[in-house]
């Protein structure tokens, strides 16, 4: 995948993808990219319009991963998380999320997978199994 990104794809300017995708997401749609957990319904919906428009990951390699930095960020912020580097075998991407408890998150790569798969595969399902994990048992519903 051949990337042509402002930032190095590194986890301490991560946040500057995500930033550079809110602006980009404003200008071209007026999407209103706000770092909520509902906010991730509007990527999976701007994912899904690329997807039916036919658009590889190839082509939007570099705004995928601002959309995964930005779902990242959401990790980050509401779930607890911290931008890593992804382990070396793990080559096509070298950002995780790491939730507290150690469980590792690929936001970039569930990006992608939209992408490739559709509705197959949804980026709000990930985000709240991977937050569902790290809420003490108090406070998951019907507790």
């Amino acid at each position: 995948m051949q990337l042509h990104l402002k930032h190095p794809l590194e986890p301490e300017s991560a946040h500057r993808h995500a930033a550079d995708i809110v602006a980009a997401a404003a200008d071209i749609s007026g999407a209103d990219l706000d770092y909520s957990p509902d906010s991730i319904d509007l990527v999976e919906d701007i994912v899904d319009g690329f997807r039916a428009a036919g658009v590889t990951g190839e082509e939007l390699a570099d705004s995928l991963v601002g959309f995964g930095c930005y779902v990242g960020e959401i990790l980050t912020r509401h779930a607890g998380g911290a931008w890593r580097r992804a382990p070396s075998a793990h080559q096509t991407v070298p950002l995780v999320v790491e939730l507290p408890g150690a469980l590792e998150c690929h936001p970039i790569d569930w990006v992608f997978c939209r992408l490739e798969f559709g509705g197959d595969v949804s980026i709000r399902g990930l985000y709240t199994a991977a937050g569902a994990v790290n809420r003490p048992a108090s406070e998951h519903p019907g507790d």
